[in-house]
């Protein structure tokens, strides 16, 4: 071989490195900078030509369709059931709106679009699938119906778990929307600047609320996990009491005696745990509360921004820790000086203790199948961490479950079946008699298969055992029946 022919092999060798490198940069590397830059509009083209997959029930009721549409195109459509789990579904009309809920989190399965590399085998084979894989999701739509209905159109959310799996069997959001009428933009966008009732919002997921005495809950794990309490611990239950240099009382101005730990759960006496708060000190608390994911993104299988942060917030509205922040640390304990939290959180909380103290992540999709059922992804459980010991587990059970026998919680009993539970009341506005009305709960007790939680956004009036716990007791039958 002559010298020029090398040289001119040599210049064909680098001309198609930089080719591949080029190809690897942009379908690879730089692959997401790509396809967020607005200005291109190669893939949201090519995507529309591509039968999205089908979003289905757990039972198989097909919520979220393609169908076709001008030219070689496809368009989506949403069956009547959709409306019912509006937010955990979504919606996607790449021509408006874009996307939202499972179907943008899964929208790479639904496309037949894995990642970049594929991407890149995609282009050297001659294109990318033309049919997209079927996501079938954990949700209970007869259970899903039900917790819509028994919020009756008051503003809430209902979330309902697996406490051994995750698996989300209920995520109602109330008021919600119809998928189908947001091909529309004008119907978008009417929604989208309702403030007063903010219909887009999920509520279950993106809505923080005080979680008033449901919160004791994780302090009662806080206070037996770390050794410094038993539920048979005396306190002394009077009211009212000066906590932080202000006086606090027990609901109704009710006044104890000595109490124990558990009398004083199944009564919610306020001041007894927020002297549990501040004997347990800012570390203790904090621990605690990051245990159980506070101050994180719940890992669940939901979009980035859609999921809000549960912990305490200051008055400029940033998440402040207990630690070496001078929180009241006895209203921290009992659900209030600023603490805010997600409907989502307040079930994970009761789902850990349900299941023995392991904290589970949330999943919303079961299974990802092609177009032939055959399973591409099993969706299995993730363990995200132990939050507690079994024994305390065991006896924060205990506790919750004399809530429902003999205390507030009465209104969640099911008959032949243990309810372990804990009501709260959150008072917003007092003067208006405005409260954020809670429930939390998992069942049976003994061998729990759901765990709830349910909140009724700024009632007049009201108290969680009389209004949240009749709404899980209905879900709660639903999911075990």
């Amino acid at each position: 071989m002559n010298a020029p022919i090398i040289r001119l092999f040599v210049v064909f060798m680098v001309l198609f490195a930089g080719l591949v490198g080029a190809t690897s940069w942009w379908t690879v590397l730089a692959a997401d900078s790509a396809q967020d830059n607005p200005k291109n509009q190669r893939d949201l083209l090519r995507s529309l030509e591509v039968r999205r997959g089908a979003i289905t029930s757990a039972g198989g009721t097909e919520l979220a369709r393609s169908v076709e549409g001008p030219g070689d195109t496809f368009a989506r459509e949403y069956a009547p059931e959709a409306e019912s789990v509006s937010h955990l579904l979504g919606y996607s009309y790449p021509l408006g709106i874009g996307d939202a809920g499972t179907e943008r989190f899964r929208a790479d399965a639904l496309s037949g679009v894995s990642d970049g590399l594929d991407t890149l085998f995609e282009q050297i084979a001659g294109g990318r699938p033309d049919v997209g894989d079927d996501v079938r999701t954990n949700v209970d739509l007869d259970a899903q119906r039900v917790a819509i209905q028994q919020l009756g159109g008051r503003k809430g959310a209902v979330v309902a778990l697996e406490p051994d799996t995750g698996r989300v069997r209920v995520m109602a959001s109330v008021p919600g929307y119809d998928p189908a009428a947001l091909e529309d933009d004008d119907v978008y966008s009417d929604l989208a600047t309702d403030d007063e009732n903010s219909p887009l919002v999920n509520r279950a997921t993106q809505s923080l609320y005080p979680p008033g005495s449901t919160f004791k809950v994780l302090t009662a794990v806080a206070a037996i996990d770390s050794g410094e309490f038993t539920p048979d611990s005396v306190l002394d239950g009077s009211s009212p009491q000066t906590v932080s240099a202000t006086p606090l009382s027990n609901f109704g101005g009710q006044s104890f005696g000595p109490v124990t730990l558990t009398q004083a759960l199944t009564d919610s006496v306020n001041t007894v745990w927020a002297e549990v708060g501040v004997r347990l000190g800012d570390e203790t608390m904090t621990e605690y509360m990051e245990r159980f994911g506070l101050y994180e993104e719940p890992p669940i299988d939901y979009p980035a921004g859609q999921v809000d942060v549960s912990g305490a917030y200051d008055e400029d509205g940033e998440p402040v820790k207990p630690t070496g922040a001078g929180l009241d640390l006895g209203r921290i304990a009992i659900g209030q000086a600023g603490l805010l939290t997600t409907p989502l959180q307040m079930a994970m909380i009761a789902s850990a203790v349900g299941n023995d103290g392991v904290l589970m992540e949330p999943r919303i999709a079961r299974e990802i199948t092609d177009r032939d059922g055959r399973t591409v992804d099993e969706i299995e459980p993730e363990r995200v961490r132990r939050v507690m010991s079994e024994k305390t587990a065991q006896q924060v059970t205990d506790m919750m479950r004399n809530v429902v026998d003999s205390g507030s919680g009465a209104a969640a009993a099911l008959e032949g079946t243990g309810v372990a539970g804990k009501t709260g009341t959150a008072e917003i506005d007092v003067q208006n008699n405005i409260n954020q009305l809670w429930f939390i709960a998992f069942a049976p007790s003994d061998d729990p298969e759901v765990a709830i939680a349910v909140t009724v956004e700024r009632a007049v009036g009201g108290q969680g055992g009389q209004v949240a716990a009749p709404i899980a007791r209905a879900v709660l039958e639903s999911l075990l029946d």
